[in-house]
């Protein structure tokens, strides 16, 4: 299987003035096609040791693995989690998720930005489904797969490697984050939930 860039859907332009042009641009064509070329490559010298029968580099590629496909896994729901029509608050099945785990959106919210702020490094606030307490979990992930749960879906993810957002808000990422939200697709997000619940 080969991996491909999937298209933004909206225009290089659409999210501003909370998310610029020129990030946006050098984020999806530069930074997530570098990840989607990654899981392709090491997808390939996996490929190869499994033919050969050699496996010195396996570490390396497995590593390279689990990167690059959560890089790309986690910039395909970014993208989509996001939209010109976002923001405000969540309404539905999603909304009556976070109030029952969270107590209320206010709550949820001042949890996920301070989470998200403090991740050490590069990486992610995470909104996850749990499926084992069937109850929606906060996660901070560093660099792309680092201090994840095994088997929670992700439903909404906030980028906060620094490419996502230096050009704009330098190294402000509290700025980020607060102007992210209103960017927040919640229709996608509650989408991801009712598919999630049902697995």
């Amino acid at each position: 299987m080969v991996y491909k860039l999937p298209e933004l859907p909206y225009a290089y332009d659409a999210l501003e003035p909370y998310y610029d042009e020129q990030t946006v641009k050098l984020h999806h064509d530069a930074h997530h096609k570098s990840y989607v070329d990654g899981l392709n490559n090491a997808t390939r010298k996996l490929a190869e040791a499994r033919e050969t029968g050699d496996y010195a580099m396996i570490k390396h590629w497995e590593r390279e693995l689990a990167f690059h496909g959560s890089g790309h896994v986690l910039h395909c729901l970014f993208w989509n989690n996001m939209s010109p029509d976002g923001g405000g608050n969540p309404e539905g099945v999603i909304a009556e998720q976070i109030d029952k785990d969270f107590g209320s959106f206010e709550a949820f919210k001042k949890h996920f930005s301070s989470a998200t702020a403090a991740v050490e490094g590069s990486g992610w606030g995470i909104l996850a489904w749990n499926p084992y307490t069937e109850k929606l979990e906060i996660m901070t992930t560093e660099k792309h797969q680092n201090l994840a749960i095994w088997g929670v879906t992700p439903l909404l993810v906030c980028d906060v490697w620094e490419h996502a957002y230096y050009l704009k808000y330098q190294n402000k990422r509290p700025a980020w984050i607060e102007a992210w939200w209103n960017l927040v697709n919640w229709k996608d997000v509650e989408e991801r939930l009712v598919k999630a619940a049902k697995l």
